[in-house]
Parts: C-alpha cells; structure tokens; sequence
C-alpha cells in the first residue's frame, strides 16, 4: 500500500504549499490528504477552491478565532505535516516591522496553539526573510523558543531563494522545519542546509512535474499581449526614474530573473521594484546581446513596455495555466490575482525541500 501525506494548510493564501505537495506525492506514488485548510481572503479561497478539490475537507476561516476554541482544534482529522506562510507583513523590509506587536505577528501563536494539541510528526513555515535579523534576532528567538519548549518541537531553518529552484525570481524566503521532539529525543539530526537542499533539486532534472524555466525567456513571458498591460507615454518617466529626492535607485527593466514579486504590484512601483519588459527587448532576434545595448532613460521610454501579465506572475511561482485559467473562470480579477502571485509561496521551493526531506526516506512519513 502506498503511504499517505496527511497534511493541514495554514495561511494557505492560493495554497502553494498544497500545489507543492500534490506534485511531490504524484511523482512519488504517494497518497496526498489535506485535511483543512485556513484563509480568510475570500478572493484567495475562491482561486483555492476553483484549483482544488476541497470536498470533506475542514475549512477553518479565520484561524485566529479557531486556533482560541479547544474543541475545534481536537476536531481536526489526525495529520502528519503542517505547513503555513504566516504573516510576514508585521516582519518584512517593505511593512512597518512591528513585529509581535502587530496583530498579524502575534497570528503564529494560532500555530502554536493546533501543535500543543494535535502533535503533527512535523512543520515547515514559511516566511520573509527579515524575520530572522527582525529585532535584532528576538522575534526569530522566540519563534524557535516557541516551537521547541512550548510546542515539544526541533527546529531547523535556512533561506532559500527561488531562483534556484527553476523559476526565474529572485525572491529569498526563511523556511522553517520542525520535528516532534520524541521523533529525535535526543538532539536535532535533521538539517536542510540550502546548498544540500539546492543540490538534490538539480539532479531531479526533468524526473517531476515541476514547471522549469532557465530566465524568464525560456518559455515563460509571451511575446504578444493585450495592450491594456503596456505602459502610457504619462506613466513611462515615472516607471524609468532612477528614484526622487528620497529615494535613489537603479532602475531597470528586461530583468532575465525577475525581482521578488510583490502583493502591490498592481500599482506599478518603479524600475528597481517591480518588473517590467520591452517589446523590442522580447522580441529581439537575440535578447541577450539586446541587453548589452546601452539606452538612454529617454530612449528607453519611446519603446513600447509593459508590466507582467497575471499568468505570468503566477507562472513565475510556479503555477500552471491551468491554475490562472481555473481562477479566471471562478471570477477572479486581475487585481486580485496580481495580489495572490504577489503573496504566493513559490511552489518549487517548497516540492524541493519536501523532496529533500522526505524523498529518500530522511524523514519517514
């Protein structure tokens, strides 16, 4: 008999964790059970819903408000692994750093709270990777100091960015993986140093269903799209600027790895924060050597450049056509879509350290 995944997603957004999962289970005859799942986004459980088969499935909602109820939390189905990207506003570069001082920090005690009573073999969170220096370390120690001493967990963690995964972004998150302590009753013997981790990966080669691409060339941006993508003549300076009175950097566009993807790239930020493509650049009989032309800002403002289309986005994290065209039948806009991207966990960096860690029996399901 194959052996079965059990497992529950927390802050499942779009549920990256999920889509990760399935895939590392399909390729490796392993039988995938979500059990539940928690997002209060109601945009985000209608493109969960529309890409997933959540029938019989506990849909929590508001995790704040279940993780507070004992009785709920012993009602959920017995399951192995649990997975989350908590809130990273209240930690990242681009929020306010509050930290456990804001509302959304202090969400990571709901995890706390389903592990003190469900006692799942195992944990992997996700999260920006601020929050390992946020505080100077204090936020991070006491996640850890949660996980081990509250919880009954060991802790490992490292940063990995997914780049290195086969989709081409430069977005570098902290992932966090727990044992159950009496699984290791002795001392931490599991790792996943992200070298390790990013080597395996390479020698999977074409042997999964992971979606690859070499830079954003290789199959992922489309040449043609509607024009309602492109930027105007109006908002072109403003999109090329190299920053104001306050704010100074290098802005570029035709990126081969993309920048990190954000929540607020429907907005349109700068050059030097969200990404943005030529036409003459995509369509150029030889890109790279293109790249080596040097333009002037005004130049390179008379050429016809547009932002990322959503499918793009969501391709960029490692989701299929598939996922964008089930959403978009489901009444997802765009707007929301850009946001769900923009928020999504990257689905080939977590099926590689899920591959990492459990496909060759490291840690037994």
């Amino acid at each position: 008999m194959n052996p079965t995944l059990k497992h529950l997603e927390l802050f499942a957004g779009i549920g990256g964790f999920r889509k990760a999962i399935d895939l590392f289970c399909e390729d490796n005859n392993i039988k995938a059970d979500c059990v539940g799942f928690s997002e209060k986004d109601k945009y985000a459980n209608l493109t969960y819903k529309s890409n997933f088969n959540t029938s019989g499935e506990i849909e929590i909602g508001d995790i704040s408000e279940f993780a507070t109820d004992r009785t709920k939390i012993e009602n959920l189905p017995d399951f192995d692994l649990l997975t989350g990207g908590f809130p990273c506003q209240a930690f990242s570069m681009m929020g306010k750093k509050k930290g456990f001082e804001d509302a959304r920090g202090n969400l990571f005690y709901s995890i706390i709270n389903i592990l003190e009573i469900k006692k799942p073999k195992y944990v992997l969170l996700e999260n920006v990777r601020n929050l390992k220096t946020h505080d100077s370390g204090k936020t991070f120690a006491e996640i850890v100091r949660s996980l081990e001493k509250d919880a009954g967990y060991n802790v490992t963690s490292d940063i990995f960015n997914t780049a290195e995964f086969g989709l081409p972004q430069n977005r570098r998150r902290i992932f966090i993986f727990a044992v159950r302590k009496d699984l290791q009753p002795n001392f931490m013997k599991v790792k996943m140093p992200k070298d390790l981790v990013v080597q395996k990966a390479s020698k999977l080669n074409g042997s999964t269903s992971l979606y690859k691409y070499q830079n954003v060339l290789d199959g992922l941006l489309e040449k043609e799209v509607d024009e309602k993508y492109y930027l105007s003549e109006r908002i072109k300076p403003t999109i090329l600027a190299n920053g104001s009175k306050n704010f100074k950097s290098n802005s570029e566009i035709n990126q081969l790895i993309a920048r990190p993807l954000t929540a607020t790239m429907v907005k349109m930020h700068r050059a030097c924060q969200d990404n943005y493509y030529s036409d003459e650049f995509l369509n150029s009989d030889n890109p790279l050597d293109y790249l080596n032309l040097n333009f002037t800002k005004e130049e390179q403002a008379r050429h016809k450049i547009r932002k990322l289309t959503p499918l793009e986005a969501l391709k960029l994290q490692g989701f299929d056509e598939d996922f964008f065209y089930n959403a978009k039948k489901a009444g997802v806009s765009n707007h929301q879509l850009y946001k769900q991207a923009g928020n999504a966990v990257s689905v080939n960096t977590v099926y590689s350290i899920i591959d990492f860690l459990f496909g060759k029996k490291l840690m037994k399901l």
